[in-house]
């Protein structure tokens, strides 16, 4: 059985604590196999050939002043050696707390707040009526990318670079693909992300076309991957929300436990 826990916890407090021993971790411990994890003080860096780094630590990093300032600046110098990008995760309940002035100081610039929720997944298992329109799993590579031009319409931004990550990611027994398709197209797309070794999945995605919007799509997709979560033998599920979806999540169960904003250094 997965976790520690006999039954799972409900208030923001212990969720928060289930979520910093068991899910944060995984995003430096278990990364997929293209994926080099380097340990630098209290920081891991994760490192793939072909995508932008990661950079995220510990609920408390315990060091801050100068010292915080010249590891920035190495794993800032480190991924420019390698002509990427990287992203450095931060969380809200983190400290030292000017972790993320010190971040902007040193070139990174902020990718936007997101509040993460945690809700359970039995509760999540909720019927939705579609009116036509299809869920469906997938790993097919052609469904991957009308699926990643979706979201960039959706988004209103390119987001390419998901669709390289969900190509790779396919064959993964631990990464559920989900579209949904109304006449002829596709017009929305999730996945859930199974955390080996914990209790937890991550939602992901979910973005809609503007033009399909309101029509229960997303508390579809939601109560489609709490069903496989349940089959799995998972207990949470994870969401990084942006201001749209929190709303609609907390009014299906899923509670605040914090907030998280990833800050981009790009390459020149």
């Amino acid at each position: 059985m997965q976790g520690n826990s006999v039954g799972p916890v409900t208030d923001a407090a212990g969720l928060l604590r289930a979520y910093d021993d068991q899910a944060r971790p995984a995003e430096w411990t278990v990364p997929d196999p293209e994926a080099t994890v380097d340990r630098d003080g209290p920081v891991f860096r994760v490192s793939w050939p072909r995508r932008r780094g990661f950079v995220a630590g510990p609920p408390d990093l315990g060091i801050e002043g100068p010292a915080l300032d010249e590891l920035i600046a190495r794993q800032r110098d480190f991924f420019s050696a390698r002509d990427q990008s990287v992203e450095w995760k931060t969380w809200g309940h983190d400290t030292p707390a000017d972790l993320p002035d010190r971040l902007l100081r040193a070139g990174f610039e902020s990718d936007g707040r997101e509040t993460v929720l945690i809700g359970l997944a039995e509760d999540m298992v909720t019927p939705v009526d579609l009116d036509g329109i299809v869920l469906r799993e997938t790993r097919d590579e052609a469904d991957i990318r009308l699926a990643g031009a979706a979201s960039s319409e959706a988004f209103g931004k390119d987001v390419s670079y998901l669709t390289d990550y969900l190509i790779d990611k396919r064959d993964d027994p631990d990464t559920v693909i989900v579209v949904a398709e109304a006449e002829g197209q596709i017009v929305s797309s999730a996945r859930l992300e199974i955390v080996p070794g914990t209790e937890f999945g991550g939602l992901w995605g979910g973005s809609t076309l503007q033009q399909w919007r309101g029509r229960g799509i997303y508390r579809a997709l939601i109560a489609h991957r709490a069903e496989v979560a349940l089959a799995r033998g998972l207990k949470y599920l994870q969401v990084d929300a942006s201001e749209d979806s929190r709303p609609i999540l907390e009014r299906l169960g899923f509670v605040k436990v914090t907030t998280t904003t990833g800050y981009l250094w790009k390459r020149s």
